[in-house]
């Protein structure tokens, strides 16, 4: 009987060193949560219990508990790489199987999907047309790399200051000459942009016809384009009382672009006393144009850049908790799955709640302590050692029993 406890004590001291071995081994692991090697004492339990006489009989590994404290956050350079300071996991899709983990080393395939180092994809809230998100359904984190499609311009807003003591010419709309200065006050341009993408350059001409009253032209690419309808025109205070809206009519680029209909909103333009000033001026084309950057923030928000000064939102990182952590099935490369332990997964988003924030270009580090792991080596090797003598003695004892005559 005695070799029998002891052989469970060598046992459990194993389990121990093997336990503590692969926390030292994964000392670097990102994301790695060290386990603890948690024993039970074990009893032959008889009829109607046990006797004040009965003698244990032995130890036996009752369960390896995982503890899921926070690791150091670790700065690295790569936008990409998330760490989560506070509760949650990252989830994961692997062709359609649901993952957790809290490595946040990812990276883009070649398809655009930003997945981890086994191809599993990050799983985001989508971004909904509207503004906001999505939160209940879960979509693959897509960073698009292909060309973007251009947007023509279809509305120009200006915001001028057109002196109120400037000389009147007279006149109307018809008599400005883009080629002369002198039958405008003044011009300014801005760049727009054809259904092709082209750029093309606006110039609008102001030529003061009387008091409070201001007749404009535009011109696309030196070529006049029409006279502006209806006039601008001021109230006494120096606010525009009408033409806040003006169209000129279209301009056909010739490079195979569609007609080009173009707005213009003056609406926040006024004739004050100061000196002509452009105080704003905007349009809402663009050119074709490529991913160029992303920026992660606290919340989770995915938000792309792109090379034609566009931007937008391309979902929120999703976050899951479990009721009882210490229950997830561990599925080996930093990854675990739900179980019925585990309880179900609550999804929601960073910084909600008890849900930690994401830091994005960071690491979590391995949670685990060297030095109390070299400390837990020195015991499990005593208890090792202390059940080995165990043994020893319990055959010093067979052999003199063998030898009684």
């Amino acid at each position: 009987m005695p070799f029998r406890i002891a052989l469970s004590g060598l046992n459990a001291a194993s389990a121990d060193l093997k336990v503590t071995g692969n926390n030292v081994a994964n000392a670097g692991t990102v994301g790695f949560k060290q386990s603890r090697a948690e024993f039970a004492d074990v009893y032959a339990v008889a009829f109607q219990g046990l006797g004040d006489t009965a003698i244990g009989g032995g130890v036996r590994l009752a369960k390896v508990a995982q503890q899921f404290t926070q690791g150091n956050i670790d700065f690295t350079q790569n936008a990409l790489d998330l760490a989560i300071n506070g509760e949650g996991f990252f989830v994961l899709s692997d062709a359609g199987t649901r993952l957790y983990t809290r490595a946040g080393a990812f990276s883009v395939d070649r398809e655009g999907y930003v997945v981890n180092a086994m191809g599993q994809r990050l799983q985001v809230f989508p971004a909904n047309s509207g503004g906001g998100f999505n939160t209940g359904a879960l979509s693959d984190l897509r960073l698009d790399t292909s060309e973007g499609p251009p947007n023509a311009t279809t509305k120009v807003t200006a915001a001028l200051n057109l002196k109120a003591s400037e000389s009147a010419l007279g006149g109307s709309a018809s008599d400005i000459d883009i080629t002369d200065p002198g039958t405008y006050n003044y011009s300014t341009s801005l760049t727009v942009y054809d259904s092709l993408g082209q750029a093309h350059t606006a110039t609008m001409y102001f030529r003061k016809v009387a008091n409070n009253e201001w007749a404009s032209a535009l011109a696309i690419d030196g070529t006049r384009v029409g006279d502006g309808t209806p006039n601008l025109q001021f109230d006494s205070t120096g606010a525009i009382s009408s033409g806040g809206s003006v169209s000129y009519g279209t301009f056909t680029p010739g490079n195979g672009a569609a007609t080009m209909s173009i707005s213009f909103d003056y609406g926040k333009t006024t004739q004050y006393g100061t000196s002509y000033a452009v105080n704003g001026l905007s349009q809402d084309g663009y050119t074709t144009g490529r991913l160029s950057g992303i920026d992660i923030d606290s919340s989770g928000v995915v938000f792309a850049r792109y090379t034609n000064g566009q931007s937008k939102q391309l979902g929120k990182v999703a976050l899951a908790r479990f009721p009882n952590p210490q229950g997830l099935e561990q599925r080996g490369d930093t990854v675990w799955a739900e179980t019925y332990t585990s309880g179900d997964v609550l999804l929601g988003e960073a910084g909600t709640g008890t849900f930690g924030a994401i830091q994005s270009g960071a690491l979590e580090a391995s949670n685990v302590d060297i030095a109390e792991q070299l400390v837990n080596l020195i015991t499990a090797q005593r208890n090792f050692q202390a059940n080995a003598q165990v043994i020893t003695t319990a055959d010093t004892v067979t052999q003199t029993i063998i030898n009684i005559r």
